[in-house]
């Protein structure tokens, strides 16, 4: 029987040193690379994974690890139905501007389901934790406090990306929600501010892939709140290329649907660039 408290505690501590070789990388100056699918990657990406990937290993031994620059690289491993995503730098764009909200992000999947995960971010020292057998939690340097998303609202609060915010996903909100107050985060760190109380929705109406969500999905769902993929199901975990068409988070409210707002999506085409 796996010792979820005893992992996430591991994978707080793995996440925090990924951070902090992250903020050396930062204070000596780095530059960014173009990969195929156009998005950007830098060698704070490449150092993090390395630290994730060994820490990791210490902390469960074969279980499958499905890493963002790994994958990029062609090495991905066969796996079951348990294993951990990690996106070692999530919000590289945000990262590569000087911006504050990026984060690293390792989740533990499950039959389909995040079941545990911790968002970590570096600049700020804040980091996130959630099992969903046991709550979610804030750590900013002063201990951990347990956090919980909060009732619905008359007028909510909508969180969405800095960088790919869509039509889609304002016509979703001003059409199907109704008004809401707005507040543009970048990465993972969407997830958390609904897990925190600090918004009531998250949309995102186009692709990402599933080591960008996975982290913020449990913490969320360790906080009260839900994910649902485009059709209204809860949003699984496992599918081909390890894509997310689309997705809508909320602090524990069922949303509308957001697939009649999307384009025709075959799998190819536009290509997710994170969170």
């Amino acid at each position: 029987m796996t010792d979820y408290a005893r992992l996430l505690d591991e994978l707080a501590e793995t996440a925090r040193e990924a951070g902090d070789a992250i903020l050396e990388i930062v204070h000596r100056g780095f530059e960014a690379e173009i990969k195929r699918d156009s998005s950007p990657v830098t060698e704070a990406d490449r150092a993090a994974e390395l630290i994730i990937l060994a820490g990791l290993a210490r902390a469960a031994p074969g279980v499958p690890v499905i890493a963002e620059e790994e994958v990029a690289a062609g090495r991905i491993p066969s796996h079951g139905d348990t294993y951990f995503l990690v996106d070692p730098l999530d919000g590289t764009k945000e990262f590569v501007r000087g911006g504050d909200d990026y984060t690293v992000n390792i989740a533990l999947v499950e039959n389909g389901r995040p079941v545990l995960g911790v968002v970590f971010a570096p600049a700020t020292h804040r980091l996130h934790g959630g099992w969903t057998g046991s709550g979610a939690w804030v750590d900013s340097g002063n201990g951990r406090r347990a956090i919980r998303t909060r009732a619905r609202p008359e007028r909510m609060t909508a969180v969405a990306s800095k960088s790919h915010l869509n039509q889609a996903t304002i016509d979703y909100l001003q059409e199907a929600v109704g008004m809401c107050d707005y507040v543009g985060v970048g990465s993972s760190l969407k997830f958390c501010i609904v897990a925190e109380g600090g918004a009531d929705i998250y949309p995102r109406a186009s692709p990402t892939s599933e080591w960008d969500t996975a982290a913020g999905h449990a913490v969320l769902l360790s906080a009260g709140g839900l994910v649902d993929g485009p059709d209204g199901n809860a949003l699984a975990y496992g599918k081909h290329a390890f894509l997310n068409r689309a997705f809508v988070a909320t602090s524990g409210w069922k949303p509308p649907p957001l697939d009649p707002y999307l384009e025709p999506f075959a799998g190819g085409g536009d290509m997710p660039q994170g969170l």
